[in-house]
């Protein structure tokens, strides 16, 4: 649940959502080094809450503090609170973190797990063919995206050859 969703709580659990709230619209605002510390300090409050844990996460991220952000996106995928929507985020965040330190085994995992538990996210489809063509498994990737291509596109010249397309995404080698 996110915390706009909460409504105006009381007590401890309403101090949380603004202080949540306040974290994610210095990072949109672009003062981050501000969200950080006020998120980080949210989240030693607040050690099991998922939500926290993500926006922790997501402010890591936008720094560019990767490797800081994994046990807080671990945190808050293992964690219980997250509505679907943020859920799959964080696994995409997660993802694309591992992916951009090099760790492409856990980004594969990360990412494969995403596309069965979310089938319809283009995005979370998109980083895993990112994750394997950083193993070299390009005709694997080049299979997603040529499939996630052909079945989300509304650019004419991809519909008009979207059969070909499909028939290229099951075997690219083959000649059409």
């Amino acid at each position: 649940m996110t915390a706009a969703s909460r409504g105006a709580g009381t007590g401890p659990d309403r101090r949380r959502d603004e202080l949540l709230a306040e974290g994610v619209r210095l990072r949109e605002n672009g003062r981050r080094e501000e969200a950080r510390a006020l998120l980080v300090d949210l989240a030693a409050r607040h050690p099991h809450d998922a939500e926290v844990a993500h926006q922790t996460a997501w402010v890591h991220d936008v720094l560019g503090l990767e490797a800081e952000a994994v046990p807080y996106y671990l945190a808050a995928v293992e964690g219980d609170g997250l509505e679907p929507g943020e859920r799959c985020e964080a696994l995409l965040g997660l993802g694309s973190t591992y992916r951009i330190l090099g760790m492409y085994p856990q980004a594969i995992d990360t990412l494969r797990g995403a596309v069965e538990e979310f089938p319809s996210h283009g995005g979370l489809r998109t980083f895993l063919a990112m994750a394997l063509y950083n193993t070299g498994r390009h005709h694997e990737a080049m299979q997603l995206l040529l499939t996630l291509l052909a079945s989300t596109s509304d650019d004419a010249s991809i519909t008009a050859y979207r059969a070909a397309i499909e028939a290229y995404a099951e075997d690219l080698d083959a000649t059409v």
